[in-house]
């Protein structure tokens, strides 16, 4: 079924081609379309383009529909263009006319706007608890091992004593400042496109404040042309947001993939975490935080893909914004399952307590012998130049006594002021009154 088609029907290797992997895709937004599609006609009927009893039925159908979408039996058939006509179609098939009026003053440009931005938000919460439970065990591991030392490194070369409370709380620290970005996505994705039609609004007289209202968006998209310009744009947006998490939890990654080899063997993995060798029987190795890693970085390239996807094109809909769908819509699941796997490996990582006491990291301590000689009178750079001239003599003894007292440093982590920092992001996002205006839709 295709609502544009009339009396030619379309080349199949054509159609094949054109609707691409837009029938499996599109199961991601089924419910959502179901939703925008409740919305849209409660308005139709508030501006005379329904009756009440037209309303009541197709009301009652939706709900019907919504709910075989929720317990994931909603399918587009084999001939089926898109989710839109899917759902069209069932509403036709039971209720005959009834169910063709449902279309009146929209284009499935704008629905499948409405239904992304419908979606996105979903997800973004879901992202946002994520990351909030990988933030929480990080700052409790920050506060379990905040007086256990490591060494620091510049260059990958030994540079001044760390902790594991610093590595901990530094990249729960990260967490929150990637929420920021999450948090700008969302305010953007929070918008209402519906009612921009084809991307020039229509002479039906629509009420889109109150399709606004009914989906619990903050605001619309005003300028119609504009709606239609926001497809790849929130996309992008949300998945440079996304890649902002990736990247933390890369580096996270990466460092704990270092940290665990036997060179360095700072902190261990439950046996049960790693995999095996088939020929090395000694092997235990860290494929989780490796493929994290890989995954992390693949997630980093979604927002380039979007970009090349959409640079150049002029204002208006072009069917090259299709494409977009198979790289954005399954990021949010791929990042929530890595941020699951380090929540769950962080939590049940074993640290080694005593790294410094080996004296290989003895030279670490440098400039706690500087500093003590610059607070003691000597100029700084006389101080460096003694320290160095030991250390080349073979005359250096390092105090391994470790006195910072300054906010965020070994001595005095900061972590009751990062959580703070966090919380009030995570409050900024209104995910309550989404939730208010999406049951009352369906209470409708």
């Amino acid at each position: 079924m295709k609502l544009w088609e009339k009396s030619t029907q379309v080349n199949k290797k054509i159609e094949k081609f054109t609707v691409g992997n837009d029938r499996m895709l599109d199961i991601y937004l089924a419910k959502y379309d179901i939703l925008g599609s409740m919305a849209h006609i409660l308005m139709l009927q508030s501006v005379g383009l329904l009756s009440s009893g037209e309303l009541d039925v197709l009301l009652r159908e939706l709900k019907n529909i919504y709910q075989l979408a929720v317990n994931d039996d909603f399918i587009i058939e084999e001939g089926v263009e898109d989710v839109h006509s899917q759902v069209e179609l069932m509403l036709t098939r039971k209720l005959g006319d009834v169910g063709k009026k449902i279309h009146s003053g929209r284009s499935r440009n704008d629905q499948v706007l409405v239904d992304l931005k419908l979606y996105t938000r979903a997800e973004i919460e879901k992202t946002v608890d994520a990351v909030s439970a990988l933030f929480e065990v990080l700052i409790e591991q920050s506060e379990k091992y905040k007086y256990n030392l490591l060494p620091g490194y510049t260059h990958l070369q030994i540079a001044m004593p760390s902790s594991f409370g610093l590595w901990f709380g530094a990249y729960a620290e990260s967490l929150a400042d990637d929420l920021q970005m999450l948090l700008a996505a969302w305010k953007i994705t929070n918008r209402n496109p519906l009612g921009s039609a084809a991307g020039y609004g229509s002479s039906f007289p629509l009420n889109r404040q109150m399709t606004t209202d009914l989906l619990g968006f903050d605001t619309m998209n005003y300028n119609v042309v504009y709606a239609q310009m926001g497809r790849g744009k929130m996309e992008r947006i949300v998945a440079t947001a996304l890649a902002g998490v990736a990247a933390t939890v890369s580096k996270l990654a990466f460092d704990a993939c270092m940290f665990t080899s036997q060179n360095f063997g700072f902190i261990k993995l439950p046996d049960e975490f790693t995999t095996g060798s088939s020929i090395m029987p000694h092997k235990k190795n860290p494929d989780v935080f490796e493929l994290t890693r890989a995954k992390c970085n693949k997630l980093q390239s979604i927002p380039q893909q979007i970009s090349l996807i959409t640079t150049n094109l002029p204002s208006g809909y072009f069917r090259d914004l299709q494409i977009i769908k198979e790289v954005f819509l399954p990021a949010f699941g791929e990042l929530r399952d890595c941020l699951e796997m380090a929540a769950m490996m962080m939590e049940r990582v074993d640290v080694k307590t005593d790294i410094l006491d080996d004296p290989k990291y003895d030279l670490i301590f440098s400039v706690e012998e500087v500093n003590r000689l610059a607070q003691n009178g000597m100029p700084f750079r006389d101080a460096y130049k003694k320290v160095g001239l030991d250390i080349e003599a073979g005359n250096f003894n390092p105090d391994k006594n470790i006195h910072h007292t300054h906010e965020g440093s070994i001595g005095n982590l900061c972590n009751d002021r990062i959580k703070i920092y966090k919380d009030s992001i995570r409050e900024q996002f209104n995910f309550s009154g989404v939730h208010e205006a999406e049951q009352n839709l369906l209470n409708s």
